[in-house]
């Protein structure tokens, strides 16, 4: 049954940290499965407009480079053909050149949310066809004796074609075959060593379709890790709304609770005083003896129960007005080593009934301190209060004071208590966090102390260290910082026109 309790109220706090993190991969795996079953080449949809769009891009930028070449081609041919059989060779590739790369050009201005791929992934091959035939008419130079020039010409129209249409594999192959078929039939024209040229270039074809290959991989590897990057920085978007959406909340109902416990303060301190004034009206027997003696204990319990619902009262406003930030110091040249000496003896009662034995290390030539004095007795307090209650009786408890290496002051506690678990301590410094020990042995107490402690020490510049190991005790350290020693305040330039109206002032009452 306490298993489904403490199941209850994890679903209540919402889901884990893994458990979302869990929901967002399977939200994103359905996504991309979604995408793929409308895709024609099993990848997404996105990823394949990125493909055409860069195939696209490239058949588009080559445009001019390649009808460079072809016009290369045809003036080398001019050797073994006529100039006219030439030229009109070249205005055949011109033509496919110039449609293909019309062809890119209307595909990269289309909208992407609305372009129809599988058309134009067919427009692309039959266009990759056509001018994958106007590159093999090189093979009418075979019959001339220009068969060699044809044959290199063919690899590197190939090598050429792979490369550019990498990204989309089926354009690759398609603008392939035409110019493989051209170079076999290139061996009608060879004999011997011919035979091994047409070999090694019908290689060199396929390396260039496997290359084509890779590239798309690597390409399909660069969309996705795009696509990936792409996500992160939505959810990371998304989380940061959310985020800032939680913290205005946690403002607002920080500012509400503020308000809330500056209202109740009052509600809640008018019948406490009435209560604690009647209830030692009652203990003290000012009206005249009880006539059953459970009465007198009876009021010692409802005044001792009302202090302690005050001094709770109490913590619970310090700590909202450190959270909130309106806690407001009183700052004046205070002695920490009277403070803490006047706050040891207060506690010695406590000690002296738990046999505990008080080791004090106090430097009494310490320079005064500019802060609130209220504050360090708080500060003091909590610490030694703490001390005294966890630890056992006949134990120990060092109280130094002393100088930081950097010129500041601190105050240190440390007792021989049972100690702090490491994985508590955390625990012990949240609001109304109480460790394992409180709790066992039942200590009174809100969980406030550490807290207020650490933000009064926070509000003077301070640090706060705790430390503590099981059955080594635990220990305190408090440290203000040096810019708030009196000895190395600067002093108050006042200048020599300060003294004129006093001293014109001393004249005239001479």
């Amino acid at each position: 049954m306490s298993d489904l309790t403490v199941e209850m109220v994890q679903r209540g706090r919402g889901p884990s940290t893994e458990e979302a993190a869990r929901r967002l991969g399977v939200a994103r795996e359905i996504r991309s499965a979604r995408e793929k079953l409308t895709s024609q080449t099993g990848l997404e949809r996105a990823f394949d407009h990125e493909l055409l769009r860069h195939y696209a891009q490239y058949r588009a930028g080559a445009g001019i480079p390649l009808v460079l070449f072809a016009a290369a081609l045809a003036t080398a041919a001019t050797f073994w053909i006529a100039p006219v059989v030439a030229a009109l060779w070249a205005l055949g590739v011109f033509v496919m050149i110039t449609l293909n790369t019309t062809l890119s050009r209307a595909f990269l201005r289309a909208d992407a949310a609305t372009i129809p791929l599988a058309r134009w992934r067919r427009r692309f091959l039959i266009g990759e066809v056509l001018q994958s035939l106007s590159w093999s008419a090189m093979i009418g130079l075979g019959a001339t004796g220009g068969w060699t020039f044809a044959l290199f010409g063919l690899v590197i129209a190939a090598a050429v074609t792979t490369m550019l249409a990498a990204t989309v594999p089926a354009a690759a192959v398609t603008a392939l075959v035409p110019l493989g078929l051209a170079t076999a039939s290139l061996a009608a024209f060879s004999t011997g060593m011919d035979a091994l040229l047409l070999a090694m270039a019908g290689g060199a074809q396929i390396f260039f379709l496997g290359l084509s290959r890779r590239l798309y991989a690597s390409t399909v590897g660069a969309l996705r890790s795009r696509a990936e990057k792409d996500a992160v920085f939505g959810e990371l978007e998304q989380a940061k709304a959310n985020s800032d959406e939680a913290r205005r909340r946690a403002e607002e109902a920080n500012l509400a609770k503020s308000r809330f416990l500056a209202t109740m303060s009052h509600e809640l301190r008018t019948p406490l005083n009435a209560i604690l004034g009647f209830s030692e009206v009652m203990k003290n027997e000012v009206f005249g003896i009880h006539t059953a003696p459970s009465y007198r204990e009876y009021s010692n319990d409802i005044h001792d129960s009302g202090m302690h619902l005050l001094n709770l009262i109490n913590e619970i406003l310090d700590l909202s007005r450190i959270e909130a930030g309106r806690y407001e110091l009183n700052e004046e040249a205070v002695q920490l080593a009277h403070i803490v000496e006047e706050c040891r003896h207060m506690m010695g009662l406590r000690a002296k009934a738990k046999n505990q034995t008080f080791h004090d290390l106090v430097d009494g030539s310490l320079p005064r301190l500019w802060a609130d004095e209220r504050a360090l007795r708080q500060i003091v307090l909590n610490l030694l209060s703490n001390a005294v209650k966890f630890t056992p009786p006949g134990g120990e408890i060092w109280l130094k004071v002393g100088w930081t290496a950097s010129g500041g002051q601190y105050v240190s506690v440390k007792d021989s208590g049972p100690g702090i678990p490491e994985d508590e301590l955390g625990t012990v410094m949240s609001s109304f966090g109480r460790g394992s020990l409180a709790i066992k042995t039942a200590e009174q107490g809100s969980g406030l102390g550490l807290p207020i402690v650490k933000g009064l020490v926070e509000l003077h510049g301070g640090q706060f260290q705790l430390s503590s190991r099981p059955r080594e005790g635990t220990e305190v350290i408090v440290t203000l910082p040096a810019s708030r020693v009196m000895d190395t305040l600067p002093p108050v330039d006042v200048g020599a026109d300060a003294f004129v109206p006093a001293r014109n002032a001393f004249n005239r009452a001479a």
